[in-house]
């Protein structure tokens, strides 16, 4: 809901001043859900269906609404829990983290994002030069998801 209050407080000056940009950050798991994580799937769908109906009212103005599907990335949570885990089996963190990463069949990069990959396709879609991408689902996934979008 965070994004719905920030989204309705903020979209009506980018409208009014004819120029803004809304950025979401899902994750491909918003496309494709994964049994194990239905909850977070939904909700990461739920904010793809959000960007594109925002988008769908800055129809004729310089105003974005994006969201950014992310593939499985190194935040800090995920590395707090895999340290944790290497912790509890006796295993190196790095030792845990490759194989998480070759894991994952469908990833072409078969190793997780640094939050900086994300960082810099958002500055992108912050910047005048996207001008042209208005309510697109814009991958950063590592190729993880398997269908041509």
């Amino acid at each position: 809901m965070s994004g719905v209050r920030l989204s309705r407080h903020l979209l009506g000056g980018m409208l009014a001043r004819g120029w803004g940009r809304i950025l979401f950050v899902a994750s491909e798991s918003g496309v494709n859900v994964p049994a194990d994580m239905t909850h977070y799937g939904v909700t990461k769908a739920g904010t793809l269906a959000l960007s594109n109906g925002l988008a769908k009212l800055t129809r004729g103005t310089d105003v974005t609404v994006n969201t950014i599907l992310g593939g499985p990335t190194y935040s800090d949570g995920v590395a707090r829990a895999i340290e944790e885990l290497a912790q509890a089996q006796g295993e190196p963190v790095d030792d845990l983290k490759n194989a998480i990463a070759a894991g994952n069949r469908t990833s072409l990069l078969q190793r997780f994002l640094e939050p900086a990959e994300i960082a810099s396709l958002a500055v992108y879609l912050a910047s005048p030069l996207s001008s042209a991408t208005n309510g697109a689902a814009v991958r950063a996934d590592g190729g993880a998801l398997s269908a041509i979008l």
